[in-house]
């Protein structure tokens, strides 16, 4: 692939640090990298394959010569992305800000790579339990149209970022110490409201809206529709915040409008890319956060019929919202722009 200037904002973050990890083992091809953060992280050095680099503060200026600008999430983007394409770079988004925007293309390369030709500058990174769901809803989906899903998440708190993570190391180590534990992060929302979650389960991700779900739960809602292509799907989503450090877990339970079976779900799963079928009640095999972490692929396992309904099946998917939700759905996008260059 040819060699592209690159821009990470967000760099000093998790997905920002995740971006560095996947560049070098996937030998990104970037010709100069500029590493963004906001104004506490400028200056900080990093080093970098081979090389060292100086964080800089983001800017509208900050983008000049960038032919693609990975965001790694958060407010810079509503502020800085306008502003990376208007200097001529696209901007491959994780946060939240464009996803539902009509003229922004919401993209799973896996799912729908055809949408990522459609941008007019900014291309949407989804939320990663929507990602991780899609994965495995999608190659079902290619087999009979999708009438419901139900769907209740076991969030890992690295999903909170950094801070989630430590607060959970902390609650941990307080607990094996029998000291007194001071909730601070979780749950993020705009209340100054904070439960433990070391020992404990938070039915909260994101603050509450109008009807009664959580912003993270309408994000899989109305996100899956988009990537689908398909408004007439039934969701509905339980969201909820888990004490596990790194990789998220979903059960998923989908209603078909024709027959699937267990036998043509696991075949069709075992062919998709990005999909490991991890599946063997027989051997105790499933998938299982500990044993995604770090790694590239969803895994799917226990795959069942849903007697309850005609045309109904379960299903156990684990994957790092990190990588795969995060960080390494945005650099295969920018990997197909890259290629897509190359032939025109």
């Amino acid at each position: 692939m040819k060699k592209i200037n690159l821009a990470i904002v967000g760099v000093t973050g998790a997905v920002g640090q995740e971006f560095l990890k996947l560049i070098e083992e996937r030998n990104f091809p970037f010709a100069n990298l500029k590493m963004l953060a906001s104004s506490r992280s400028a200056g900080k050095k990093i080093n970098f394959m081979g090389k060292e680099y100086t964080v800089e503060e983001t800017t509208e200026n900050s983008f000049d010569g960038i032919d693609i600008a990975l965001f790694a999430g958060g407010s810079a983007s509503k502020i800085f992305a306008p502003a990376a394409v208007k200097a001529g770079a696209v901007v491959i988004d994780n946060s939240s800000t464009f996803r539902m925007d009509k003229d922004v293309p919401l993209v799973v390369p896996e799912v729908n790579p055809q949408a990522i030709f459609r941008h007019k500058g900014i291309i949407a990174n989804p939320n990663c339990s929507t990602i991780i769901m899609v994965m495995a809803l999608k190659p079902l989906y290619d087999i009979s149209k999708i009438k419901r899903i139900v769907v209740s998440t076991y969030q890992a708190v690295s999903g909170a970022g950094r801070e989630g993570m430590e607060e959970l190391k902390n609650q941990l180590d307080a607990l094996a110490k029998n000291e007194k534990i001071e909730p601070k992060i979780l749950p993020v929302s705009k209340l100054e409201k904070h439960y433990q979650i070391a020992s404990n389960l938070l039915p909260q991700i994101d603050i509450f809206m109008d009807n009664l779900y959580t912003k993270e739960e309408m994000k899989m809602i109305d996100e899956t529709k988009k990537i689908m292509e398909d408004d007439e799907m039934k969701i509905t989503a339980t969201t909820v915040r888990v004490p596990v450090f790194r990789s998220h877990a979903e059960s998923v339970n989908v209603e078909f409008f024709d027959e699937v079976s267990v036998e043509s779900a696991k075949n069709a799963l075992k062919n998709f890319d990005g999909v490991t079928l991890t599946d063997n009640p027989a051997e105790m095999i499933y998938p299982q956060p500990l044993e995604t972490s770090g790694k590239n692929d969803v895994e799917v396992g226990r795959i069942r019929k849903d007697f309850s309904v005609e045309h109904g099946l379960n299903f156990w998917v684990c994957g790092d919202q990190i990588r795969k939700g995060a960080a390494l759905n945005a650099l295969q996008i920018a990997e197909v722009l890259i290629k897509n260059s190359e032939k025109n």
